[in-house]
């Protein structure tokens, strides 16, 4: 399996909205790889999603394993959110904004529809924070980041950070 790179903000790719995936390629193997590799990435990082905008891959869909033994993999290729109801307050953090959380608030129950890794569809419902990640990553899908929940302050302070992080990494 091959590590890719993560995109970090403000890299303006993280930007982009993503196209959807043609169900008939589901089934190809460099289409497998692809999520086979994106598994490995995301549990290498560590994180519990990776949307594949976020490695520079602009088509719409994503991985996700919440659990804490790392051996629940979910895949979620064209995801559409049909029922968002409630909502919550979670401190979120994500890959592309390393060591950096902030309270973002969303849907707590919803149900989403998308194609799985077996080339079927399927719907489900979640909850809590199964939930938030399924719309964390379906953000990055759009091209929106959970800092655009931030005021832009607070949005300026976190790209700021990061540059002198990279600064000081570089030196």
């Amino acid at each position: 399996m091959t590590l890719l790179s993560i995109l970090e903000f403000p890299d303006p790719r993280l930007r982009t909205k993503a196209q959807p995936v043609d169900p008939a390629l589901i089934a190809d193997p460099a289409f497998q790889t692809r999520l086979d590799d994106m598994f490995h990435t995301m549990y290498e990082a560590p994180g519990i999603g990776l949307a594949a905008s976020q490695v520079d891959d602009h088509r719409r869909f994503m991985v996700i394993d919440i659990s804490e033994e790392k051996n629940q993999p979910m895949v979620f290729i064209n995801p559409e959110i049909v029922v968002a109801d409630g909502h919550q307050v979670y401190q979120e953090g994500c890959l592309s904004v390393p060591n950096i959380f902030a309270d973002v608030t969303r849907a707590n129950n919803i149900t989403v529809k998308a194609w799985g890794r077996d080339g079927q569809p399927f719907e489900l419902q979640a909850d809590g924070l199964l939930a938030i990640c399924i719309q964390h990553e379906m953000d990055h899908l759009e091209g929106k980041l959970f800092v655009d929940y931030l005021s832009p302050l607070k949005r300026d302070r976190v790209r700021k950070t990061l540059e002198k992080a990279r600064r000081s990494s570089a030196a």
